[in-house]
């Protein structure tokens, strides 16, 4: 029967150990084992919360009742749980959106057993302490479910799909769902395996794993459920504020004058620029984190430069390491490089510095060794901080491997399978760490891979190496969105795709011109792709033109316009920041995230909202110049181009010229007097 453990719940049996503890106001945590709790395991929900007051029953008949804020707990004889949105007496009000003396409702339940059914905790033995771990759910007719990272699907409501919990570019798995139901849930576990969001039931599977070990929450609202989660996980940090404006990059500026001369034209234009890139190769070899002079003689003069045009430098950081550099001796000296399961170090081929640029073995740092971290951000901070470097592009840091090498890893922190989805959270931690120790409490990094609890650290995610199509824009759309309910704020795409794209196309024009005007709205806009022509990977090659002039004068015109739309949006966009910082609310969102009780808002997947007071309606296909846009009841909405207003909760066709996106302003707050259109 259960047992009553201070304020947790716990239940024993011959084959299991079940603990069920609140986590948080208005959240519980469960985790089961064959044997007993790894106490030490708390990867995301790594800062356990205050205690909060909770109401525990036991009862004589082996069930059990846990309440703590909105959920309820109820167990029965046989350890299968029940989550309850808990009931609201008469003469109470919970929010806007609920009732006054609602009774309990279900939220989710463990799933039930049928016959020959190992029941919903399946616990199979791996060897090593390690078991491959099922949880079960029930599933409900009508339930959508968000977030759980990128992914490339296309969908926005991911019920019916089976989303692989792996990594990789272009994919970022954070285990986190929020339902339309009013949870949310957090697989608190880095293996790799999958979920799957069936008819029949929702099942969490980890490959390699010690215990099962899942947090949820109650919400009548998503903000709710969000800020629940930014409390459990980690809120963000501040914005730092030059990150809100426009960056450019390419693959690649190969040296210092090529990079200073691009900002100069920027000056020389008049056009906004707060931040550029430098990306990879712009070392010696892999794994010394610093600048190749031949090619970038005085970094610290083009810093001081950048600053006078009131340009930030982000520079490029990848976590393979040659054995001829710097960093290889160091860190293995510290075991702070990643194993091969099969013997030795892990390696997979990458350019290296050479008369033929060959393809050489690199190995990878381990980030889950707390002192491969420290010795890495030394690296940074003698190489890029201390010469003024504002932040850093963290790429390929899923890491980028092969998946047979992706499971022959093995880290401090135990085996590729077990823990290599949480290799992106600990990069991020690697800079955010050093970077709080230097004194700056707003540490922020491009990452491109993510796991719950990354936000904590400033990681900026971006979409990774993406088609450079209207198809691949339509699909950002909805991965961004997710993400947004996936507790990471700063999001972004290579504008244009990464991909290829010909400047000189005008088929190509007319999707950059598009995904730009897209872009002016996101968290972070962000100028990148591989622009034809096309060449071969090397330590030297380069991309072609990517600058807002090289698309023809009537592509620039539009551009040029934009960038000054985004130096007017930028201090709403700061107050999202904050609001971000605080509450978790994501910057960009969907409709329902402020209109939930609008039921037809949660169909919509390819309009977002900026804030609580901008509506954006990107233009996703070729040639199309007027389009659909739902407008959620309960609030009027001014078309920023025409100035007239809309009643909410209907659709209406707007005028999408090339020149703009439809983009409306809600009456009657602050954001109707900033200029859009």
């Amino acid at each position: 029967m259960f047992l009553r453990r201070g304020s947790s719940l716990e239940w024993h049996t011959q084959n299991e150990v079940l603990r069920v503890e609140p986590w948080g106001e208005h959240a519980v945590r469960v985790r089961a084992a064959p044997d007993a709790l790894v106490q030490d395991l708390d990867w995301a929900l790594d800062s356990p919360p205050e205690a909060q007051p909770v109401r525990i029953t036991v009862h004589d008949d082996g069930t059990a009742r846990l309440v703590n804020g909105r959920i309820t707990v109820e167990a029965d004889a046989d350890g299968r749980l029940r989550f309850l949105r808990r009931a609201d007496p008469a003469g109470t009000a919970a929010d806007a959106h609920t009732a006054v003396g609602t009774p309990a409702r279900e939220l989710l339940a463990e799933k039930r057993p049928y016959t020959a059914s190992p029941g919903p905790r399946v616990h199979s033995p791996r060897g090593a302490g390690t078991y491959q771990v099922e949880q079960a759910f029930e599933a409900y007719d009508g339930e959508r479910i968000f977030g759980l990272g990128q992914h490339l699907h296309g969908k926005l409501d991911q019920k019916g799909c089976v989303i692989d919990l792996v990594q990789g570019n272009t994919v970022a798995t954070i285990p986190f769902l929020y339902s339309s139901r009013g949870y949310g849930l957090l697989w608190n576990n880095p293996a790799m395996g999958r979920v799957e969001l069936g008819a029949d039931a929702t099942r969490w599977v980890a490959d390699q794993s010690r215990q099962i070990d899942y947090w949820i929450t109650a919400g009548d609202t998503p903000a709710q459920v969000m800020a629940a989660y930014a409390d459990a996980t980690g809120h963000p940090p501040l914005l730092p504020e030059w990150a809100s404006g426009f960056w450019q990059s390419k693959l690649r500026y190969r040296t210092q004058e090529e990079l200073l001369e691009v900002a100069r034209a920027y000056r020389r234009r008049e056009l906004p620029l707060s931040a550029m890139l430098c990306d990879f190769f712009h070392w010696p070899k892999m794994g010394d984190w610093d600048f190749e002079r031949a090619e970038w003689p005085e970094p610290s003069a083009m810093v001081k430069e950048l600053d006078t045009l009131g340009v930030k430098l982000a520079v490029s950081v990848w976590p393979t390491v040659a054995s001829d550099s710097s960093g290889f001796e160091p860190l293995r000296a510290i075991d702070g490089l990643v194993r091969d399961s099969d013997g030795g170090l892990l390696r997979h081929p990458w350019p290296a510095r050479g008369d033929d640029d060959p393809y050489a073995p690199m190995a990878y740092l381990d980030p889950t060794n707390p002192e491969a971290r420290r010795l890495q951000w030394e690296r940074l901070r003698t190489s890029y901080h201390e010469i003024g470097v504002a932040a850093y592009w963290l790429d390929a840091c899923e890491p980028d491997l092969p998946p047979d090498l992706a499971r022959r890893a093995v880290y401090q922190a135990g085996p590729g399978p077990e823990v290599g989805n949480a290799y992106g959270l600990s990069t991020a931690r690697t800079v955010a760490d050093g970077l709080r120790a230097a004194g700056n409490d707003r540490p922020f990094s491009l990452v491109r891979s993510a796991w719950a609890g990354s936000q904590r650290y400033g990681a900026a995610l971006w979409s990774g190496d993406i088609d450079p199509t209207f198809a691949s824009l339509a699909t950002q759309i909805r991965a961004g969105l997710n993400v947004a309910l996936s507790g990471i704020p700063w999001w972004n795409t290579d504008i244009g795709g990464f991909m290829g794209g010909d400047p000189q196309d005008p088929a190509y024009q007319e999707v950059l011109v598009r995904w730009f005007q897209y872009g002016t709205f996101q968290p972070i806009m962000r100028l990148h792709g591989d622009r034809e022509p096309h060449q071969p990977f090397t330590t030297r090659m380069t991309g072609g033109p990517n600058e807002v002039w090289s698309y023809g004068e009537q592509a620039y015109a539009i551009l040029r316009e934009h960038l000054l739309l985004r130096e007017r949006l930028r201090p709403y966009i700061h107050r999202l920041a904050q609001a971000a910082h605080t509450t978790g609310e994501p910057p960009m969102r969907p409709l329902f995230f402020e209109f939930p009780a609008d039921e037809a808002a949660w169909d919509v997947e390819d309009q977002f909202l900026l804030g609580p007071d901008l509506l954006v309606a990107p233009v996703a296909e070729a040639g199309v110049r007027s389009r659909p846009v739902y407008l959620p009841r309960g609030a009027h909405w001014i078309d920023a181009a025409s100035g007239r207003t809309h009643g909410g909760g209907r659709t209406v066709e707007l005028p999408a010229p090339l020149e703009r996106i439809p983009v409306l302003v809600r009456a009657d707050t602050a954001l109707t007097d900033t200029r859009i259109y």
